[in-house]
Parts: structure tokens; C-alpha cells; sequence
């Protein structure tokens, strides 16, 4: 359990800390103060800094005493409490003004996503490609439905279809180690290092085994962008604009397909090898001025404060806000940070994997992974692979792209519009529901005018209701399924929630890969476009789960969440339940819990000193901390402290 000593004043009489009057706390607000380590530093007053000092153990001395309260506690609680009526009170504009620099590195730190993006689809759509399939595919016979006469197998697309996304999964769930153990700054730019060097594999891929091989490395470094980009917007931005700047890792992935539309557009004339392996070596743009921008980035303050870095902490805070903005207290942010960290060490949050699925930390895991693995039962796998549908429906290769990236430049702009004309004004758990409604009834009506796909206009009207199940989608459940999972976890256990939602979403997304050829390719079932009944139903079911199961986010700090969550509040509930109202009482049996796991250096209950200015961590005392552990599960601490 980390503590802070007093953020609003620190003792100037030799003797006895002093208590601010209000006055004095505005007129401290209104400058520049030095930071927390060096404050204390600078006080001669020996029982401050002492208080400092033992109060970085996980477990305080005095905490037994329920009576016994002191100064810096409370401090800290109002502090916390004034910053989160600042963030309700914060409007979009005065947040824009106040935190520049953490909307830029934040939209920085997403730009990673779009490489991910550029080759969700890249693969799938050389599945037409002529050049491709003369490379890796088998020679089958000239057809209408085989144009270049040669055809990948459906086995093969599979394998390409579901290597990268293996690699992602097994990418998110080391990130989910590595960010804990070194922060998400390092963790991204070695990804990017490595991705450099991985695409060689696939742009050299002499067989087709080499490139489902390299596809299946590269989706390693994928997967941590992916995980990487959502937590940190989150930790970084204010409550109004965390949900925008967290979807925007929406926006970078269509821009990396909107891209990749592009260049295999330009591409498709070619009538060799360059044709298809130019666009692989455009993966390697973005490695090259993202490593040395990214090497200036701020780190997150909330993984700092859960090392128990304040300092540090409390310098990240400062460059991520305006240097000119008014009325922001940065001393307030981190008192707020330590406090929901505190609450959630309180409420057993621990920091493992494991934790995840313990308590009600299950039911916070279970929504972050359905709603992202509600992307693919939405029928992203269908309408992704719409190049090779439109051409099992008859369309040609020039009309198949054009198509494609039509719909993916009105998938961004359906992006932008949900930016202005629906999140704004209505919850997360209604624009999540409601689409997800449409979008079943959309692939429900292409799958029946299947009937009559003979007729060239009957094939259009299919191609078109794939587009605008696109913009349905990326008006919605595209950008929810990115922000949710960064709001709903625990902020202890963000990024791990994260991930296991991203590996639900790799998941889902690998079995509708390795069923999803089998179900279009003329070789094998043949679907065409009865394949949208099929996710038309999945859709169904996933309205059904999120109608019961979904709760609403919007508006809700951190400390809100933890609090509904810990009481168990209905899904139905969410928006309109008074958090306030959870008093003492109520919430404490949530605090009776056995005692969590944690890791990393929390495992060890490390000690800070405060020598001039500098933190320096060394371990304790074993029987020390076994002392306080006990202590505090002897006497409850009441969730408000």
C-alpha cells in the first residue's frame, strides 16, 4: 500500500507539521511547487519524513486503529476527491487545452496499431490476388470462379489466415509480464525493434510455409500493440476524453487497412512477384520514425505509482499537462492515483493473471473479453474476407477492390461520426447493444437474398450490404471493443484485462478464420452468402449476453467502477446507481477477502527512503511485514479510507 505524505502542504515549524488553511491551499495551487521527494527532503522536520518513510509499506503501522487518522491520510482522501470532481466537471474543450501532450503521445502510441491493421487485411486479400496465387497456390483449372486458374487451398488460407493471430495471442499474454516488469514505453519500442527484423521473413518467403511461419512471428510484436495502446490512452487522459482517444486504436487499425487497400489497389496491374511483395515492405514505414519518436514518450503514471516511482510519477504527470493550464493540480492527479491504487489493494486486487479470475475481478474479465470478442461474433471474419466473397458471387477483381476500399474509407468516417453524433450523447451499453441488433439483421438479409445471387444486381446488393454493415460496425462495436476493456478492468490489473480480452478476440477471431474459408471456397461447403446466417446468429447471441450482462462505464471514474463492481450492482443498474450511497457499512464485506497475490516487486513490500530528493528502494524487514499483514486482516480498514 503506497502512502503520500500531505500534496497540499508540508510543515514549516521545525516541531509539528502544520495544518493549511483553505487560503492557503489555493494560493499554494495557483504555483509551481516542487516535487513530492524534494519537498520532504527540504523540511527539517524529522517526524514528516519518518511518517514518509514507514508509510511505504504495504501495510502501515498505525492502520489498526480505525480512530486513528492521520493528517496525510486525509489529505490524500481530499485531494483524490477533489481531483475526481475536476474530471466530472472537465469539458472536452477545457481537456484538449489542459492535457495537449497526452492527447499526442497518446495518439502517438496508437499510430503502432496501424500495422496491425494493414495486415488484417493484406493476406486475406491476396487470397485474389493473380500473382499470389500463381506463387503459392496450386494449379486447379481456368473458371469463372478461378480466373488466374491456380487457387490456394482451403487449408492454407486457414493456416495464413489464424498464423498471426496465434502469434498475437501468445504476444499479448507475455506483454501482460513485460509491462509490468520494465512499463509499456520499453516494451513498445522493443516491439517495434523486433517486427523490423521480422518482416524480412515475409517479404523474402519463398513458399508458402515460410510466410504462414512468418506471419505466425510477426503477430507477437502485433499483439503487444494492440494491448499496449488501448491501457496506455487510458492512464494518461482525463475521464472525457478517455473513451475517444482509447477507440482511436480503432481508427489507426482502419487507417492501416485504408492504406492497405490503397497500395494493393495500385498493386494489382503488376503481373509479378513485386506485386504482392512491395506491399509486404511497407510494413517497415512505420518501425522507422515511430522507434525514435517513442524513445521521448512519458511513461504512465499509474505503473509508476504501483512501483512506488512518486516521484517520477509525479514528472510524467507534469509533461502530460499544459504548462500554461489553470486550476490543474498535478499533486491532486497523483493523490488519486494513489488512492484508487490503495482502494484496490483494500478491495484484494492483486496483480497476477490469476487475480483476474478471482472475485468480482471474474465478472470485470468476463465483460472486457465478450464485448472485444463481440468484434468477431458480430461478423467481422464475413465481412473482412469481402473481397473473396464478392469474388464467389461473380464480380470482378477491379470491382472486388474498388469495393473494399470504398467500404474501409467509409468505415473511418463512420468512425469520426460516432466521435460527434453518438458518444457524445448516448451510453456505451446502448450504442453496444442496439448495433450489435442491426448488424445481425444485416447478415440475415444477405444470407437469404442468396437465393437469387444468378442476378448480377442481386451479387451488388450483397456487396453493398456488406458496406454498410462496415459502417454500422466501426459506428459501434468497432471502437467499444476497444475502449471497454480499457475502462472496466481494475486499474491494478488494466493491462492483464486487456490482454486476456485481446486473446479472446484472437480466440474468436482464430476459429472464424479456420472456418470461415472452409465456408466460401468453392472446393469445400460453398456457402457464399448463406455464411451470414451463420454470424448473423452469433450476433444474436452476443445482443442477448450484452442486453444482461453489459453495464454502462460512461462517465465513471475508476474508483466508481471498483466500487459498483465491489458491491455487485446490477448491469441494468450501472448508470443510474448512486455511488456515494455505497457507504462503509455496505462495502465492508468486500474488504474480507483472503489475501491477494501479488508480484513483482509489490511481492517483496519494499520500503522507500527519501534521501535528498531521490528514491531509493531496499527490502524490509520479513518479520515486519508479516507483523503489519496480520494487523491489517485483524482489524478491517473501512473502503472510504
Amino acid at each position: 500500500m503506497i502512502h503520500v505524505p500531505s500534496l497540499t502542504s508540508y510543515a514549516e515549524d521545525d516541531s509539528s507539521p502544520s495544518t493549511p488553511s483553505r487560503a492557503s491551499l489555493d494560493e499554494d495551487r495557483s504555483g509551481d511547487r516542487p516535487l513530492l521527494a524534494d519537498s520532504l527532503a527540504a523540511t527539517d522536520n524529522v517526524e514528516t519524513r519518518d511518517f514518509y518513510h514507514l508509510g511505504q509499506r504495504p501495510f502501515r503501522d498505525d492502520w489498526h486503529h480505525d480512530d486513528h487518522l492521520s493528517q496525510d491520510d486525509d489529505d490524500l482522501r481530499h485531494a483524490a476527491s477533489a481531483r475526481s470532481q475536476f474530471e466530472h466537471k472537465l469539458t472536452i474543450r477545457e481537456a484538449m487545452k489542459a492535457y495537449p501532450m497526452a492527447i499526442f503521445w497518446s495518439l502517438a502510441v496508437s499510430m503502432c496499431v496501424i500495422m496491425e491493421g494493414f495486415d488484417s487485411i493484406l493476406v486475406p486479400n491476396f487470397y485474389a490476388f493473380p500473382t499470389f496465387q500463381r506463387k503459392y497456390g496450386e494449379f486447379v483449372g481456368v473458371t469463372d470462379q478461378t480466373k488466374s486458374g491456380y487457387q490456394l487451398s482451403a487449408t492454407w488460407m486457414a493456416i495464413i489466415g489464424t498464423a498471426s493471430g496465434v502469434g498475437a495471442v501468445l504476444g499479448t499474454i507475455l506483454n501482460g509480464h513485460l509491462v509490468d516488469h520494465f512499463g509499456q514505453k520499453r516494451v513498445l519500442v522493443g516491439a517495434l525493434c523486433t517486427l523490423s527484423c521480422l518482416i524480412f521473413m515475409t517479404f523474402f518467403a519463398p513458399n508458402i510455409q515460410v510466410l504462414a511461419f512468418g506471419q505466425f512471428l510477426c503477430g507477437f510484436p502485433w499483439g503487444i500493440f494492440a494491448t499496449v495502446a488501448p491501457s496506455y490512452s487510458s492512464e494518461v487522459l482525463p475521464l472525457v476524453l478517455r473513451s475517444y482517444l482509447s477507440s482511436f486504436t480503432n481508427m489507426a487499425f482502419i487507417i492501416g487497412q485504408i492504406i492497405c487497400a490503397i497500395v494493393i489497389r495500385v498493386f494489382l496491374e503488376r503481373d509479378d512477384e513485386w506485386g504482392f511483395r512491395i506491399p509486404f515492405g511497407f510494413q517497415w514505414i512505420w518501425p522507422s520514425f515511430l522507434i525514435p519518436l517513442l524513445c521521448f514518450a512519458p511513461e504512465s503514471p499509474w505503473h509508476l505509482v504501483r512501483k512506488g516511482r512518486l516521484n517520477e510519477a509525479e514528472t510524467s504527470l507534469r509533461r502530460l499537462q499544459s504548462s500554461t493550464a489553470r486550476g490543474i493540480d498535478v499533486k491532486d492527479t497523483l493523490a488519486d492515483i494513489v488512492h484508487t491504487n490503495n482502494l484496490e489493494q483494500e478491495l484484494q486486487v492483486g496483480t497476477s493473471y490469476w487475480d483476474c479470475f478471482r472475485g468480482f475481478e471474474l465478472r470485470r474479465t468476463e465483460i472486457a473479453c465478450l464485448v472485444f470478442a463481440g468484434q468477431n461474433f458480430s461478423g467481422l471474419s464475413f465481412a473482412y474476407n469481402a473481397t473473396y466473397f464478392y469474388e464467389q458471387v461473380g464480380l470482378s477483381a477491379e470491382t472486388t477492390y474498388t469495393l473494399s476500399l470504398f467500404g474501409t474509407s467509409l468505415a473511418l468516417l463512420a468512425t469520426l461520426a460516432n466521435w460527434f453524433l453518438l458518444m457524445p450523447y448516448y451510453g456505451r451499453r446502448t450504442i453496444y447493444t442496439v448495433s450489435m441488433l442491426v448488424m445481425a439483421s444485416i447478415l440475415y438479409l444477405i444470407g437469404m437474398l442468396t437465393i437469387w445471387t444468378d442476378h448480377f444486381f442481386i451479387a451488388m446488393t450483397q456487396a453493398l450490404l456488406t458496406i454498410v454493415w462496415t459502417i454500422t460496425f466501426q459506428l459501434s462495436v468497432g471502437q467499444l471493443g476497444w475502449s471497454i476493456p480499457a475502462e472496466v478492468g481494475s486499474t491494478r490489473l488494466r493491462t492483464k484485462t486487456i490482454c486476456l480480452a485481446r486473446n479472446a478476440y484472437y480466440l474468436v477471431g482464430f476459429i472464424g478464420g479456420a472456418v470461415q474459408p472452409y465456408m466460401l471456397n468453392p472446393e469445400s461447403l460453398n456457402w457464399r452468402g448463406y455464411t451470414g446466417l451463420f454470424w448473423g446468429t452469433t450476433a444474436i447471441m452476443t445482443f442477448v449476453w450484452a442486453w444482461y450482462r453489459l453495464p454502462e462505464t460512461k462517465g465513471r471514474t475508476y474508483e466508481e467502477l471498483d466500487l459498483l463492481f465491489a458491491k455487485g450492482i446490477d448491469a441494468r443498474k450501472f448508470e443510474t446507481t448512486d455511488v456515494h450511497a455505497l457507504n462503509d457499512n455496505e462495502m465492508r464485506p468486500f474488504t474480507q477477502r483472503a489475501p491477494m497475490h501479488t508480484t513483482s516487486t509489490e511481492s517483496q513490500s519494499p520500503e522507500w527512503d527519501i534521501v535528498r530528493g531521490d528514491e531509493q528502494m531496499r527490502s524490509s524487514d520479513e518479520a515486519e511485514r508479516t507483523n503489519g499483514s496480520a494487523r491489517f486482516q485483524d482489524h478491517e480498514r473501512l473502503v472510504g479510507r
